[in-house]
């Protein structure tokens, strides 16, 4: 194997050397993140795997970093660790160049491995399955002699994981909820709480039935004694009450229009690159802050980030994309941007527009920058607009449509909200207010670099 795992080259070659008729000589290493269909030619990939192939080529590429901090190092493998729990690939179930690019970079560092940090307690488990997993399986068919490929004993396992049984587990979250749901119920009602799987009236279901069965046979001796009779011996019918006529729900209360309403944050832009299907787009990978689990966000290198399609390519280089803190948008509703879908805008500044002159497109453009000390996910707002943001902007109220026109920058490139371009809010108690300046939580100010009295959206 090569000596330098890190090196791109290094990998290229290992590439050609086990798929000699899938990775021409004339390849490059630009080419590396295209070639999982050459190599596995039987898989088709979507545009959101060909962008998740290539995040996991540069993750594999630090992972096998030398000089990389110990902390970030041992933060990187949990992460992975953690991925391929339930997963056979990177990808899942499908076979794609990063599987390859991650066996080649890790391999030496796992052949080092201590038993312990192979299957210790808190070893690295399922990279150790997965680097064996890739050396031996005819689906990957690499090039290796035996002597170079890492010696793993299945059966030296010093610590062994519960697995955890799918069935189980999810009924027993359904029993938590319903013990939950029970426990608020008479929290609120005053009442004792039933154990779960015990009925109400469980203990006197005998006597219950008993009772049902001599109320039928009562019914039947009145029938019939009223045919023998005549007489009618069941008792009058209650009379139904009337039904109180139900209370109106409230309307919803309406919320005043306010450029609150926008979830503003910094974002952090950890990786951009151009989308694969439009040449005037960015794809850029953004850790906003979000906690695990929310909706359309996903892992990367250990943190929460949304995947944001911007109309920057060629306007903003791509290199000054890279790494950088931004302003974005995070509660506009998630649309699909030629096969990709952005959960999230970045603001730009951009020259206004005079009088009848019309938007070209050309730029210039500057990306709207939060203090250098400011965190991902930090709130930002307008200064004199305090309060909460909506969930997700109802798309059919037009909120960010109303609200956009009052984005500006000042003369002195600090961002603001003018309210006397918005027209919705002319008149609105308090009179005119000053430009708010767009601020953090801890009182810095975001700017542009040049372009003043601009538009900002």
């Amino acid at each position: 194997m090569a000596p330098s795992p890190t090196s791109p080259s290094a990998l290229l070659e290992f590439l050609r050397t086990s798929y000699p008729s899938a990775v021409s000589s004339s390849a490059c290493e630009t080419d590396i993140p295209a070639l999982s269909h050459q190599i596995f030619p039987s898989n088709s990939y979507t545009d959101n795997e060909k962008i998740e192939t290539s995040q996991w080529l540069t993750t594999s590429s630090r992972l096998a970093t030398p000089d990389e901090d110990e902390a970030k190092h041992a933060e990187r493998l949990g992460s992975l660790n953690i991925h391929l729990s339930t997963r056979t690939t990177l990808l899942g179930s499908k076979p794609s160049v990063a599987d390859v690019a991650l066996y080649y970079r890790l391999a030496p560092a796992v052949k080092s491995w201590s038993i312990e940090e192979r299957t210790g307690e808190h070893g690295y488990h399922n990279i150790v399955r997965f680097i064996d997993f890739v050396q031996n399986a005819p689906l990957f068919g690499l090039s290796i002699k035996d002597e170079d490929k890492v010696d793993i004993d299945l059966n030296d396992v010093k610590f062994v994981h519960k697995p955890l049984d799918a069935k189980e587990e999810k009924e027993r979250k359904k029993k938590e909820k319903a013990a939950a749901a029970a426990a608020a119920a008479a929290a609120a009602g005053g009442q004792s709480v039933l154990p779960i799987g015990k009925g109400k009236g469980e203990d006197n279901s005998k006597s219950s039935k008993k009772e049902q069965a001599r109320d039928a046979a009562a019914k039947a001796e009145d029938k019939v004694k009223s045919a023998l009779t005549g007489e009618n011996t069941h008792q009058p019918k209650k009379e139904k009450k009337e039904k109180q006529p139900k209370a109106q729900k409230q309307p919803p209360k309406e919320i005043p229009l306010s450029p609150c309403l926008i979830d503003l944050r910094v974002g952090h832009i950890l990786k951009a690159e151009n989308h694969p299907n439009a040449d005037s787009l960015y794809v850029s990978t953004i850790a906003c802050g979000d906690a695990s689990g929310t909706d359309n966000t996903s892992e990367y290198e250990g943190q929460v980030v949304r995947t944001v399609c911007s109309g920057l390519n060629g306007l903003v280089p791509l290199e000054e994309m890279q790494g950088r803190k931004i302003i974005a948008v995070c509660n506009l509703k998630p649309v699909t941007m030629r096969g990709i879908k952005s959960a999230a805008m970045v603001l730009a500044a951009s020259p206004r527009l005079k009088e009848g002159e019309e938007d070209s497109h050309k730029g210039p453009v500057e990306l709207v920058t939060p203090p250098a000390d400011s965190k991902a996910g930090e709130r930002v707002i307008f200064e004199g607009w305090a309060g909460e943001p909506e969930g997700v902007l109802n798309p059919k109220k037009k909120v960010w449509e109303m609200l956009q026109p009052g984005f500006t920058t000042t003369t002195g490139l600090e961002v603001g909200f003018d309210m006397d371009a918005v027209p919705q809010l002319q008149g609105e108690e308090g009179g005119q207010k000053p430009i708010g300046k767009l601020v953090t939580a801890s009182g810095g100010t975001c700017t542009v670099k040049s372009l003043g009295n601009a538009v900002v959206r």
